[in-house]
């Protein structure tokens, strides 16, 4: 083996590895959302974790793609622990197909069909087809469909350059003797590992391990503990993925290093006591692509079947090394980008923190009502905490939120976004009035002033519809009801009104004097908050009708609402029924 030959290796290496990236990337964007989002709908049944793991796995062709989702998850919430090592013992299954795949090209035969079935058959085919998708596909899914053909030609056309460049090996006994060094346990698992942790696949290990038996040189006795040895390298992606989470997805990584290295130890030890005692007639015999592809599956099939059973087991031994921490979680770890892949998954984390953030906003406008009757220190610190609180939310989603606008979405999630992306703008702003209800209560509470009995009569009044406003529009944002949603721009009419004759009202007392100009002042500024409040509220409603028209415009929906609608009519007069005004 020359010079030469060492570059067609690594060029081979270099192609392998990158069709395999390719085709990974497109079968996961050809599968969609609707593949992934099946991982959230999971029972505490691992048997059906192993199953949808496997699943999974052998659609995106990379166990270690699976592993970090499944990270993701359960440091967002979306999957227990539980849940997670059915999947994680799924994925190692899963990821055996590629094995398979490579192992066509130890076909052989003389026949048509036979011939067919070999990669340098079929590969230049695959890749013509998949240029011709990929260059003329005017949607995304033919561009998939492209780049997954592209890339399986690629991968095969690399692993055929590998076998070539190292099919001259066969003739040096140097090489002979250091594949016999991993006949030894220890030294093959330790080299399987290595490689596996350098390249981050064991898919792409398998591929390398493959290409080598080509030459003919590498028997059972060395290939199996260096495909043991694989299947440990690769839990470093998922450690990796796991800095920087919560305590259940570290444990979800450490599961999945625990499985398989208690799975090689076992595997190991019953390998070799029986060989020990029968003589394996294959031991010293030299493996092919296929008989990897063989060992690979038994191995992780094997590992699986024996440890399933002990998973509760392996769930607390994770819990035993990585004990519990003390202090409040932090919320905003539900915005984890992993779960970016899953647009779906990832929406439905910054929905929950919209909900909170508009469970906050709604708290301070309650509270800073409360302090406008019966001021209170508490009260109002509790409001301008609440506010800076809000702020932050608004700054993270919108920031989480931006991130997952760039990735390939569906209309749906498109949408959902843009809704969120408007709401919480409200709802931040809804929190900034509730502080501007504070400050101006606490102005009252310094200077001693006391409204008039006929105005903290009336103020009562649109407090009331305000609150209902609010807790209507919570309802409306927190289901996504657009039947609901519509009965909030009509209560928001009414607010509006009581404002503009509240208003009058008052210039009218201020003129008869029975008000001071300071006391005016103060309640137009009350009227003011609470409108705007309104306001915000009726703008999220629109969000969520109109979003589910492929569309936001709120001045052209609010048009559109209240010009000639009976409903609308119907609806506000019987709010103007429910909150009258004093006489």
């Amino acid at each position: 083996m020359d010079l030469f030959d060492v570059l067609a290796l690594m060029g081979g290496l270099a192609l392998f590895l990158f069709g395999m990236t390719i085709m990974g990337q497109g079968l996961e964007r050809s599968a969609g959302s609707r593949l992934k989002t099946i991982l959230e709908k999971l029972t505490s049944n691992p048997l059906k974790g192993v199953l949808l793991g496997l699943g999974v796995t052998a659609v995106i062709q990379s166990s270690s793609a699976t592993t970090v989702m499944v990270v993701g998850f359960v440091n967002s919430g979306v999957m227990s622990l539980r849940q997670a090592i059915g999947i994680i013992m799924g994925a190692n299954v899963g990821t055996t197909v590629t094995s398979w795949l490579l192992s066509l090209n130890a076909i052989e035969g003389d026949g048509i069909f036979m011939r067919l079935l070999q990669p340098t058959s079929f590969s230049p085919i695959l890749a013509l087809i998949g240029v011709f998708l990929y260059m003329s596909g005017k949607n995304s899914k033919k561009k998939d469909i492209g780049t997954i053909l592209l890339g399986f030609a690629v991968l095969m056309t690399g692993m055929d350059a590998m076998s070539d460049a190292v099919s001259g090996l066969r003739d040096v006994p140097e090489f002979a003797n250091i594949l016999t060094m991993f006949s030894n346990p220890i030294l093959g698992v330790l080299a399987g590992a290595v490689l596996t942790a350098i390249i981050q696949s064991s898919s792409a290990s398998v591929g390398i391990l493959q290409a080598l038996s080509s030459t003919g040189t590498v028997a059972y006795s060395s290939a199996i503990p260096i495909i043991l040895g694989q299947n440990i390298g690769t839990c470093v992606t998922a450690m990796l993925s796991s800095v920087g989470t919560n305590r259940n997805a570290r444990r979800a990584a450490a599961v999945h290093l625990y499985f398989n290295i208690i799975g090689t130890t076992i595997f190991l030890c019953l390998f070799y006591l029986l060989n020990a005692l029968i003589r394996f007639p294959f031991y010293s015999l030299p493996i092919d692509e296929l008989g990897i592809a063989q060992v690979h599956t038994v191995f992780n099939i094997t590992c699986t079947v024996v440890m399933l059973p002990l998973s509760r087991s392996l769930e607390k031994l994770a819990c035993l090394t990585i004990r519990d921490e003390p202090g409040k979680q932090d919320q905003f770890q539900l915005l984890d980008e992993r779960l970016m892949v899953t647009p779906s998954i990832a929406i439905r984390q910054c929905k929950i923190l919209a909900m909170d953030m508009t469970a906050l906003a709604r708290e301070s406008v309650t509270k800073a009502m409360e302090c406008v009757s019966a001021f209170s220190e508490e009260k109002a610190a509790l409001v301008a905490e609440n506010e800076q609180m809000t702020d932050v939310y608004e700054d993270r989603l919108g920031t989480y939120l931006v991130k997952l606008s760039s990735q390939r979405l569906s209309a749906e999630d498109s949408h959902e976004i843009s809704k969120l992306l408007h709401s919480i703008s409200d709802i931040e702003r809804i929190s900034d009035h509730a502080l501007s209800i504070a400050i101006t209560a606490r102005t009252v509470a310094q200077k001693q002033m006391q409204l008039s009995q006929q105005a903290q009569a009336e103020l009562d009044v649109i407090t009331a519809a305000v609150h209902e406003v609010l807790s209507l529009t919570e309802q409306v944002f927190d289901a996504d009801d657009a039947v609901l949603a519509q009965r909030v721009e009509p209560l928001e009419q009414v607010v509006d009104y009581l404002s503009d004759s509240l208003r009058s009202r008052h210039v009218q007392r201020l003129q008869e004097g029975a008000c001071s100009v300071d006391q005016g002042l103060v309640f137009t500024d009350l009227l003011s908050d609470y409108r705007r409040i309104s306001d915000h509220c009726s703008n999220i409603a629109a969000a969520v009708i109109e979003l589910q028209h492929n569309a936001y415009d709120t001045h052209q929906y609010l048009g559109a609402l209240k010009k000639g609608n009976e409903n609308f009519s119907q609806l506000y007069e019987s709010y103007m029924a429910q909150f009258p005004l004093p006489r």
